[in-house]
């Protein structure tokens, strides 16, 4: 069993979240955690999405990037 925790423990545990959150509100609860897992997997197990490494030999900024801007109380 998980955690050296006998059969026993665990139906103690089941019985006292029942008291504590209801019937009505553990359906919501398992959805949640169990969207949470699955969030927190894919997260860990995904490549990084934002390639942030610089380009080499490259000396022009991204099409992307945008020009720096004046500093304040510079006149036009």
């Amino acid at each position: 069993m998980p955690f050296g925790m006998g059969f026993g423990e665990l139906v103690l545990i089941l019985i006292i979240v029942m008291v504590v959150f209801g019937a009505t509100k553990l359906p919501q609860l398992g959805d949640g955690l169990g969207k949470a897992i699955k969030n927190f997997k894919r997260s860990v197990g995904s490549l990084n999405e934002i390639d942030v490494t610089p380009r080499v030999g490259s000396s022009e900024p991204p099409a992307d990037a945008k020009p720096p801007s004046p500093p304040e109380g510079a006149h036009k």
